[in-house]
């Protein structure tokens, strides 16, 4: 056997995924491309900011190079970007290089994909939801109405403001979709008036951040957009065309009930998840303030012994009352080498839905959740009484916050069964948030805040002080509603049902209200925290 048997070979270089990564909605992404992105060990990412995409997507030890810019914030060139790609995948590791848009329309892929070639990567595209027809879409604007438009023109305005389109090109189409930066467009209007001979009186759209929460869409002439365009402040679209009429009709992104809202949310960020994708849903968006901190109880004792009772058969039934209630039960089971089936034989009830669906990760089903309110009364409504001869065992086990009411106590001794209240976990009031969010909260730029609990409200005005006066106050019951009260604030919103989801509702509900009587009234529908800023020029 010679020596050379005995190396170790070279690392083989890992693989790029060039992936379409649509115009800005993270949902607007391939099954595909979302697996990949799970995989990666490194992202390559474009000019779009991706931050919610890769949270969504990502693992979070994901390594996320800028393909953009230098790390001077220099936009870098096709021949730097690809050099980057190259690098990163030349260890070994499974790349995806997200490519705004489509990941074969308008971009570097070509060179990129050379020089992957040239280093021995392997490569696979994925292509993607283009920017060019997805954008207008998000506007109300269908750039190929079937019947009715005949051509359809895609041209790219570069960086230096030059523009695609040529004198003597065949520009006399139904619709131009312009894509590029803003000097760019402008002087791409400027070229299908004085070459083009297209009036300037052409229907045309700037469309902002399109598909992304922060869309915003103008409706001009085309001779209006090289003064306006530069005023636009992130990606811009420029549509033009007799498409764009059909915007008052097929508008549908803008016109959700609470687009553009910013909402609050004093909650743990793993308790406002799902509440925060409701938000979204209806157009907003949402910021989690957290007002408390969940810790562990001073005498853990009586937590060992509640997991011993598990065990030994003590209980009946386990009510869960919370999300931390199940999350501190299963990380004191599993710090004692213990997992779900300590729960074999045992009732368990859960509160409502999202604790439901925590005990499911665990991969506990619960055998109880109210079908009326969520919340303590609503389990008593549903909780069947103790009965000697089906029940053999009369003790029920509630893992709860030490600041829990009696309610669920009390009306379970009357049901007949005996009760562990255990502290399970200690809520305490969380740190101040940092002093602009502060700010935001009491000057009015928050549209709506939303209350869960009368604890959330005490906790919130104590940490950041009161929401202004033009903030939308939703409140998920009359408890919390009252507690509001007595802060000095005025409710606006209270939910049909003591559930997050139904306060979300709610107050969709509400913002539609809100647009209608603006739409009834000949107005431009604005949002609370627009309102007060009026009304601060005003006093000026």
């Amino acid at each position: 056997m010679t020596l050379s048997l005995l190396r170790t070979p070279p690392n083989r270089p890992g693989t790029v995924s060039f992936v379409g990564g649509g115009p800005g909605d993270p949902g607007l992404l391939t099954l595909r491309a979302a697996r990949l992105l799970a995989e990666a060990d490194a992202v390559v990412v474009d000019i779009l900011d991706r931050t919610e995409m890769l949270h969504r997507h990502a693992r979070p030890d994901v390594q996320i190079i800028d393909g953009g810019r230098d790390v001077d914030g220099t936009p870098l060139g096709r021949a730097a970007r690809a050099k980057s790609v190259v690098a990163a995948a030349s260890d070994g590791s499974r790349v995806v290089r997200i490519i705004d848009g489509d990941s074969t329309t308008f971009s570097s892929i070509v060179e990129e994909v050379t020089a992957c070639r040239k280093s021995g990567i392997d490569i696979e595209i994925v292509p993607g939801v283009p920017i060019a027809t997805a954008v207008p879409a998000y506007a109300g604007v269908p750039i190929a109405p079937g019947g009715f438009t005949s051509a359809v023109h895609v041209v790219y305005a570069n960086d230096h403001g030059r523009g695609a389109l040529t004198p003597g090109a065949d520009t006399h189409a139904d619709a131009v979709v312009v894509l590029g930066a803003s000097g760019g467009l402008g002087d791409a209007a400027r070229r299908l008036i004085t070459h083009e001979g297209w009036s300037p009186g052409t229907p045309a759209m700037l469309i902002t951040n399109g598909t992304t929460l922060a869309q915003v869409s103008q409706v001009l002439s085309l001779g209006q957009v090289a003064d306006l365009v530069e005023a636009t402040d992130g990606p811009t679209t420029l549509v033009v065309g007799s498409a764009v009429a059909h915007h008052n009709t097929l508008s549908w992104f803008e016109t959700r009930p609470l687009f553009g809202w910013r909402v609050l949310l004093p909650r743990t960020k793993e308790q406002a998840e799902s509440l925060v994708e409701r938000l979204s849903e209806f157009g907003a968006s949402a910021e989690v303030v957290p007002t408390i901190s969940v810790e562990a109880p001073r005498t853990p004792q009586h937590m060992d012994k509640a997991v011993r009772g598990l065990v030994t058969g003590r209980y009946e039934w386990v009510g869960f009352t919370s999300v931390n209630a199940v999350r501190s039960v299963r990380e004191r089971l599993e710090a004692l080498g213990l997992d779900a089936r300590a729960f074999s034989g045992l009732k368990v009830a859960a509160v409502g839905g999202v604790t439901a669906e925590a005990l499911r990760d665990w991969g506990i089903e619960p055998d109880l959740i109210p079908t009326t309110e969520q919340s303590a009364r609503g389990l008593l409504v549903d909780w069947p009484e103790y009965d000697e001869q089906l029940d053999p065992i009369n003790r029920v086990l509630l893992p709860r916050a030490d600041i829990a009411t009696e309610t669920l106590v009390a009306g379970l001794g009357e049901l007949g069964w005996e009760v562990d209240d255990v502290t399970a976990y200690r809520t305490v009031r969380a740190a101040p948030p940092p002093a602009p969010l502060r700010d935001a909260i009491k000057s009015g730029s928050f549209d709506a805040v939303l209350f869960t609990s009368s604890s959330t409200v005490r906790n919130l005005v104590g940490i950041a002080g009161k929401p202004h006066p033009s903030t939308v106050v939703a409140c998920i019951g009359p408890n919390t509603a009252k507690t509001a009260e007595e802060h000095g604030l005025r409710v606006d919103v209270l939910a049909a049902t003591p559930d997050a989801m139904a306060l979300a509702d709610a107050l969709a509900d509400y913002g539609a209200g809100l647009r209608q009587a603006a739409v009834e009234a000949g107005e431009e529908p604005t949002r609370p925290s627009q309102r007060r800023a009026a009304q601060r020029r005003r006093a000026r």
